[in-house]
């Protein structure tokens, strides 16, 4: 697919937020200072709050979603995942290229909508897997060649924002899209567990995935813990690495001639969500799909799904 519409190589393009909670006000601060986009304006259910960003950051607020998608050329939907579908939907009407943060959506149904909205229109979607733009990620799509065995903990603190899901699909399908990108190969057998301590459904989860290719990854995810913590261990012939996505390093320990030798990994350092966006509006002006895209998107929360379905039926 060729995305044409709007978007033109000398001007500004016009970008939007739908939802300035948490995180989506800082996709508007971003928009406000990146020299390749101009904040068209925000959109927020609640109209205090939407006013609020807007004076923030000197732009406008829109009374309807409609109104956004008509003044926009790309969109972040930064809304609560179960309206995810509803609002993008409405704004791929409007042929508004989009950038949902994960997951996707909430089923593999509100999936399929949103592709073929997105393929009908013409327009890109990127997925929000903002750990696909962390310097980590970059450094670990370098030197990742055979993986044999992952390991990966993400934990935090409790909060309301985000329960609208379970912990798979609001923390560890981060882990997910990391590991199904460095291992390339279809998933064979899934073993997972979790427990729900204080929202309605599971806030600790582990899934042990084996792949086609022999790989094992090990995924933890907690949203009730005392502290937060974002790591990856890969282990491969001759190497093994060790990284934090949050801190931003790692060392890398490997066998030269027969001996043991660690490694700070050289990582230059960036703010995640900014060289998100950059590479969204990067796509777009060069009219190349994003680096991670409404597949990757989908696939990841194929797999989120699986798992939680297998939690749930142990529970």
């Amino acid at each position: 697919m060729t995305a044409d519409n709007h978007v033109s190589k000398e001007n500004p393009i016009l970008c939007g937020v739908a939802g300035v909670g948490y995180l989506g006000q800082h996709h508007a601060r971003l928009y406000a200072d990146l020299p390749e986009a101009e904040l068209a304006g925000v959109y927020d259910t609640n109209a205090a709050r939407a006013q609020e960003i807007a004076e923030l950051y000197d732009t406008r607020v829109f009374s309807t979603l409609e109104e956004l998608r008509d003044a926009c050329d790309a969109v972040s939907v930064v809304v609560p995942t179960d309206c995810h579908a509803e609002v993008a939907e409405i704004l791929l009407a409007g042929r508004c290229h989009l950038l949902i943060e994960k997951p996707l959506c909430s089923s593999l149904a509100e999936a399929e909508k949103i592709l073929s909205a997105a393929k009908k229109n013409d327009c890109f979607v990127q997925v929000g897997h903002i750990e696909h733009y962390n310097p980590v990620m970059g450094y670990l799509e370098e030197v990742v060649d055979n993986p044999r065995f992952i390991t990966a903990d993400r934990l935090a603190p409790y909060q309301p924002r985000g329960t609208e899901v379970g912990v798979v699909l609001d923390l560890m399908i981060h882990d997910i899209g990391i590991i199904l990108q460095l291992v390339n190969s279809p998933i064979e057998r899934m073993d997972c567990v979790g427990v729900q301590v204080l929202s309605p459904s599971e806030d600790i989860a582990n899934a042990r995935l084996t792949f086609a290719n022999g790989c094992v990854a090990n995924l933890n995810a907690s949203r009730v813990s005392l502290k937060k913590l974002r790591e990856i261990r890969v282990f491969q012939p001759q190497t093994y690495l060790s990284l934090d996505f949050m801190n931003q390093k790692g060392h890398l320990i490997r066998q030269k001639e027969g001996q043991l030798g660690k490694e700070d990994i050289p990582l230059e350092k960036g703010e995640p969500l900014r060289l998100e966006l950059e590479s969204f509006l990067e796509s777009l002006r060069q009219k190349e799909a994003p680096k991670v895209g409404g597949a990757l998107g989908k696939s990841a929360l194929e797999v989120a799904i699986a798992i939680t379905e297998k939690i749930r039926a142990g529970m």
